[in-house]
């Protein structure tokens, strides 16, 4: 039978730097993660074999993702600290508003999106923001993975090479800017606490929620 599981190169590169960010922005104490768009599921698995304290929510729009998040913490045996994948549409009304899952905590202490944003219509930036301030305790954080414009330019020709890719496969894709990310984040009561600079001309946004 062939596996569910899914091998993202990207995940493999970026993981270890991403988790280290985590490991420095999260609480020290136990804490409830919840991940949009999580992919193959590789991220959750290596997030939580280097950070101890976390419990791990992970979801997904792809039934392929849903599977490849389910088989991958089975394969890692971190069913106790990751979750079954649930399907979720940030664009949907139900997650808009904060209608979350029953078997969801009530609040999370951090809501974390690694490479969505930039692949996806506005409205799913949009859409994520109005969830996050609602599933987000106070002092709890957005973490924001990606590349990202800057006062309207590209940080590296490598990024500028990369957003013109995407507009060519999707039109309402590419890279975002960082001031208008931040804008519609601040609108929804989440501010812009830490800018950290990543390999691949990345960055990792920490959004505070009051």
């Amino acid at each position: 039978m062939t596996s569910k599981r899914l091998d993202f190169p990207s995940a493999g590169r970026n993981a270890n730097a991403i988790a280290q960010v985590l490991a420095a922005e999260l609480p020290a104490g136990p804490c409830a993660v919840l991940e949009i768009a999580s992919g193959s599921g590789q991220h959750g698995v290596q997030f939580c074999r280097e950070i101890p304290n976390i419990s791990w929510w992970p979801t997904d729009l792809d039934p392929a993702h849903l599977n490849s998040i389910n088989a991958w913490r089975v394969h890692a045996d971190l069913t106790d600290r990751i979750h079954v994948a649930t399907a979720l549409d940030v664009c949907a009304e139900n997650w808009r508003t904060g209608q979350i899952q029953k078997e969801w905590p009530k609040k999370f202490d951090a809501v974390v999106n690694i490479n969505m944003i930039h692949i996806s219509p506005w409205a799913a930036t949009l859409g994520l923001m109005e969830g996050a301030a609602q599933v987000i305790r106070p002092g709890g954080v957005l973490v924001l993975y990606g590349p990202f414009k800057k006062h309207g330019k590209h940080t590296a020709p490598s990024n500028a090479d990369f957003d013109e890719s995407l507009k060519s496969r999707n039109s309402a894709w590419g890279v975002r800017d960082l001031d208008e990310v931040a804008a519609i984040a601040r609108a929804q009561g989440l501010t812009l606490r830490t800018e950290i600079a990543m390999p691949a001309n990345n960055l990792s946004l920490i959004f505070a929620r009051a």
